[in-house]
């Protein structure tokens, strides 16, 4: 059983972000378990079929009409060996309830029974006396039982660091396991030492890897809608200049195109009258529908990211001025949207759209800037 997502739901009109997971309910007129999709939210709603909160929850689970393991499934062995095992423990109704609450917090953002180990962990280090071991304790019994040995992320130790930490001197690690000794417990806690100093190392090693990350966060996405002016463009160029349609010159392979879709559908058409017809059309709309017509090249679709992007390169290499105003758009994420080009070239909510327009608007923003930078040159 694992969690997915994200999922959310609307209220008032904003968005509660949630996850499920996979339970058996009983189904009263079958009389049978059926597996069933549990939703959890960030303000503590919970959904199976119907809608519940914590409470109700509970006792569902407590009177078995909720189950989070199959109840078909055998039971664990009360005699089964506790030290010794690799398995965890049986996920009981109880300690799926705690992980439930538990998504909750990580949902809503407030630290989770994990986070509260780990510093427990940490305080632990620093002041390694008895009572920060009981609060210790406390913290790793406050994980769910059954998520216990995931909870260092070692799948050779699993938790036992932890569990042979937290048992008295002289006693059996789990009642079946070696007894305790000063010496494993100073094993112990060098475990978490070496791994502080491996998260340590790591971070020191990312930080050489990723010198040139970006230090903070980055513009808002520009959103370049489809726009249209009845009256005819500006004269004053705006960011309307980043859109294919805007009727600018473009000279490429010899020919002048009047604008990037003129040049891009003439391009894509196979037959030489196509492609002067296209050319030759009266707007770029028309164009378009001119080119969306035409019988298109052989290979076209593994052309035209990169016709695209030589149009654009051109586009902007030929017209300064549009230069700058796509330079005005720092770091920016070019959203590209409209109504007229296909989800291969524009940002869409639905996820269908891969905003191609977009990408390379941002990769020739890049080129014209590094084209501006005066580098060292050969002897």
């Amino acid at each position: 059983m694992s969690w997915r997502g994200p999922t959310y739901r609307v209220v008032d009109g904003e968005k509660i972000y949630g996850a499920w997971c996979h339970v058996w309910r009983w189904v009263p007129y079958s009389e049978e378990f059926a597996v069933e999709d549990l939703y959890v939210f960030a303000d503590g709603a919970v959904r199976c079929q119907e809608r519940m909160d914590l409470e109700e929850l509970a006792e569902q689970l407590g009177s078995g009409w909720i189950s989070a393991r199959d109840p078909a499934a055998p039971d664990r062995p009360a005699d089964a060996p506790k030290w010794g095992s690799r398995s965890p423990e049986v996920c009981t109704p109880d300690s799926f309830f705690l992980e439930v609450a538990d998504k909750i917090e990580e949902l809503s953002g407030r630290p989770t029974a994990r986070d509260r180990l780990h510093e427990a962990i940490r305080q632990y280090q620093q002041d390694r006396s008895e009572p920060r071991r009981e609060l210790l304790r406390e913290a790793y019994l406050g994980v769910p039982a059954h998520l216990r040995i995931y909870i260092l992320g070692d799948m050779d130790l699993q938790d036992r660091p932890l569990r042979i930490l937290l048992t008295d001197l002289g006693e059996a690690v789990d009642g079946d396991g070696p007894v305790a000794t000063a010496e494993m417990h100073r094993d112990a806690l060098d475990y978490f030492d070496r791994g502080d100093e491996g998260v340590r190392a790591e971070k020191e090693r990312l930080a050489v890897l990723h010198a040139d990350d970006q230090d903070g966060p980055g513009r808002p996405t520009l959103v370049s809608n489809e726009v249209v002016y009845p009256r005819g463009w500006p004269e004053t160029p705006g960011l309307f200049v980043l859109r294919n349609d805007y009727p600018v010159p473009i000279e490429f392979g010899g020919r002048t195109y009047a604008s990037v879709l003129h040049a891009y559908w003439a391009l894509a058409a196979a037959d030489p009258a196509d492609h002067d017809r296209i050319r030759a059309a009266a707007t770029p709309r028309d164009a378009h529908e001119l080119g969306g017509r035409a019988a298109r090249r052989d290979g076209w679709a593994d052309l035209r990211v990169g016709v695209m992007g030589a149009l654009l390169r051109a586009k902007f290499g030929q017209h300064p001025e549009l230069a700058d105003v796509l330079l005005s758009t720092e770091d920016a994420r070019i959203s590209y949207t409209g109504y007229d080009e296909a989800p291969y070239w524009k940002d869409q909510r639905d996820g269908r759209g891969r905003n191609w327009a977009g990408r390379l608007l941002e990769l020739v923003r890049s080129e014209l800037l590094v084209a501006r930078v005066s580098w060292p040159t050969g002897e």
